[in-house]
C-alpha cells in the first residue's frame, strides 16, 4: 500500500514531527494512531471499500486524513480546493464519491453537494462539525482511539481516482493503483534521497505533486511544513526559517521566486532539492536559479495517468559547466528512469527513428489501467498497446528526452508545423519577461496565426517589436509570431499550469 513508507518512517522515528502548520504540530506517532482510528471508523460505517473524497486547502489534519482513508482500503479521491464549486461537484459525481471529508470553509456548499450527488452517503468536517448531520472527524473517531486495522488492499487495487486537471477540456477521472504509485515513490526516493534530516515545504496543493512528495519522503521520517502563504517572499522566508531541504514547485512559481529581491540575499544552506515539473521550464531561468542556489534542481516528467517518473533530469544532470552541448540538456526532461518503457510513436503506430519527433508513448506497471467509467477514452489513449501521453518529444544521442510540445498545442501556419515551446523558450530568455505562452489563433490566410501572449516582470517595459525581432533572429520569419500581446497575468490552473485553452478563448473573444 502507498502508506507503507509512512509506516516505515513512523516505526523508525515516532516522535519526529510529521506535519506542522502555523497552529499545530503532529508527530508520526500521533498521525499513525489517528489514521488507524479513521480507517477503523470508515470500515465500521461500511465505507472501507468506497470512494472517499477529501476537500480542503492545505492543512495538517488533511494530511492525516489522507493516510487514514488509504489505510481503510477505500479509494481516495483528492478534490482541489482551488477549483470552482461546480468543477468539484462534477468530479465528485464522475468519481462516484460516497463519502466526503470536508474543511469547514465549505460548510455553505454541503447542501449543494447533497442535491447534486444523491449517492453521497456521509459527510464529516475535517476539524469541526460541518452540518447538523455531519460530525467532526476528530469527534467521530474518538470512540476508536487505540484501534488498529490490518491491510485491506493489494497492489493492483485502486488507491486514488484523480482529476486530469482539465487544462485541455473536461477533466477525466484517472485511476491510480497502489502498484503504480509505489513504483513512483520508490523512484522518487532514489533521486531525492536526503543527506540530512529532511524538511519538506508544502506549497503546491497536497492533492497534487506536493502530497505525493510528502508520502514518498515519509520513508525518511520527513517533516512536512504547510506554507502559510504562496507569495515568493514568504516561501523564501519559510525556506530559511524552517531549514527546508526539499520543495516541489511548478516553473511559474520558480520564475516569481527568482524575480523577488530576496532571491539574491537569502542563504539556503540546508536546501538539497528543488523539484520542478508539471509544465515546461525556461532553460534561461533554470540557469539563473543554478547560479543563485547551486545544483539543487531536479526535474521529473510524468502525468496523472503515468505518475511522476517517466523521465528524470537529476541534480547531476543540471551541472553543465561551460559545455554548450551539456547546457542544452537543461531544456530536456531528462532520461527514462526505468519505471516504464518509453518510445516515440508516429500517427500510424510505428516507432519514430532516433532523432525524429513523435508522440511520447509508455507502457508498463506505472501506467494507469484507464479512466474510471470511460471506455471510449480508454480505447483512444491505449491505441496500439501503448499509453499515449499527448506530448510530442525527441530523443538525442545521449538518451535525453526533449518535449517539443503538447500534440494539441501544435500550430499549423501556412502549411508548416510550428511548436509553441520552441518560441516560448526564446521569449522566456528576455530579461523583462516573467512568463509567456504561444498559441495559434484561427486566420483566413495562414490557417492559424502564431500569437505570443507575454507577462512582464513588474516595472519592465518591452515592446511587441522587441519580441518579434528576438524570435525572428533566432528562428527566422516563418516561426516568428504574427502578433504579440501583453497581459498582466496569464490564466493558470490550480497547480500552476498555463491554461492555453483559456488564452485561445480570450483571444477569440477579443476578435469578435
Amino acid at each position: 500500500m502507498i502508506i507503507d513508507r509512512f509506516d516505515q518512517g513512523a516505526a523508525e522515528r515516532p516522535q519526529r514531527v510529521f506535519v506542522k502548520s502555523s497552529t499545530i504540530s503532529i508527530t508520526y506517532e500521533e498521525a499513525e494512531r489517528d489514521s488507524h482510528a479513521i480507517a477503523h471508523a470508515l470500515r465500521q460505517a461500511g465505507l472501507g471499500a468506497r470512494h472517499i473524497g477529501l476537500l480542503s486547502p492545505n492543512d495538517a489534519h488533511a494530511m492525516v486524513a489522507i493516510i487514514g482513508i488509504v489505510r481503510s482500503g477505500a479509494t481516495y479521491v483528492p478534490l482541489n480546493a482551488a477549483d470552482s464549486i461546480e468543477s468539484i461537484a462534477a468530479f465528485m459525481e464522475a468519481a462516484d464519491v460516497a463519502a466526503l471529508v470536508c474543511h469547514e470553509s465549505y460548510r455553505s456548499h454541503i447542501e449543494e453537494f447533497r442535491q447534486r450527488l444523491p449517492h453521497l452517503e456521509f459527510v464529516a468536517g475535517l476539524t469541526g462539525e460541518i452540518e447538523p448531520a455531519g460530525p467532526s472527524l476528530s469527534g467521530w473517531i474518538g470512540q476508536y482511539s487505540g484501534k488498529r486495522v490490518g491491510r485491506h488492499a493489494s497492489a493492483d487495487d485502486i488507491a486514488i481516482i484523480k482529476s486530469s486537471g482539465g487544462t485541455t477540456g473536461k477533466p477525466k477521472a484517472i485511476i491510480q493503483t497502489h502498484r503504480a504509485l509505489d513504483v513512483t515513490y520508490r523512484i522518487m526516493n532514489q533521486f531525492c534521497r536526503p543527506a540530512n534530516d529532511p524538511v519538506h515545504l508544502i506549497v503546491a496543493p497536497v492533492t497534487h505533486a506536493a502530497g505525493a512528495t510528502a508520502l514518498a519522503l515519509a520513508q525518511f521520517a520527513t517533516t512536512n511544513i504547510i506554507a502559510q502563504a504562496r507569495d515568493p517572499g514568504s516561501i523564501l522566508d519559510a525556506m530559511v526559517r524552517e531549514r527546508v531541504t526539499h520543495i516541489f514547485v511548478p516553473p511559474t512559481l520558480i520564475y516569481r521566486m527568482l524575480a523577488h529581491p530576496k532571491a539574491r540575499t537569502v542563504e539556503l544552506p540546508a536546501l538539497e532539492y528543488i523539484v520542478y515539473g508539471a509544465a515546461p521550464m525556461s532553460s534561461e531561468k533554470l540557469q539563473e536559479g543554478l547560479n543563485l542556489w547551486g545544483p539543487v534542481f531536479l526535474q521529473t516528467y510524468g502525468q496523472a495517468e503515468v505518475p511522476g517518473v517517466i523521465t528524470c533530469l537529476s541534480r547531476q544532470d543540471h551541472i553543465v559547466g561551460d559545455s554548450e552541448e551539456a547546457a542544452r540538456r537543461l531544456a530536456s526532461a531528462g532520461r527514462p528512469t526505468g519505471a516504464c518503457e518509453v518510445a516515440l510513436m508516429l500517427d500510424n503506430g510505428s516507432i519514430s527513428p532516433l532523432g525524429e519527433a513523435g508522440e511520447i508513448v509508455v507502457r508498463g506497471e506505472l501506467v494507469t489501467p484507464g479512466y474510471y467509467k470511460n471506455p471510449e477514452a480508454n480505447e483512444e489513449v491505449h491505441a496500439f498497446g501503448w499509453h499515449h501521453t499527448g506530448d510530442i518529444g525527441v530523443f538525442d544521442d545521449n538518451g535525453y528526452l526533449y518535449i517539443v510540445d503538447r500534440k494539441k498545442d501544435m500550430i499549423i501556419s501556412g502549411g508548416f508545423n510550428i511548436y509553441p515551446s520552441e518560441l516560448e523558450q526564446i521569449i522566456w530568455g528576455h530579461s523583462g519577461v516573467q512568463d509567456c505562452a504561444v498559441v495559434g489563433v484561427p486566420d483566413p490566410d495562414w490557417g492559424e496565426r502564431v500569437t505570443a501572449v507575454v507577462e512582464l516582470k513588474k516595472g519592465e517595459t518591452v515592446s511587441a517589436e522587441e519580441i518579434v525581432e528576438l524570435c525572428k533572429t533566432r528562428l527566422g520569419s516563418l516561426k516568428t509570431p504574427k502578433a504579440v500581446v501583453f497581459w498582466e497575468s496569464l490564466p493558470r490552473s490550480a497547480v500552476g499550469k498555463v491554461l492555453k485553452k483559456d488564452i485561445r478563448a480570450r483571444l477569440a473573444e477579443a476578435e469578435l
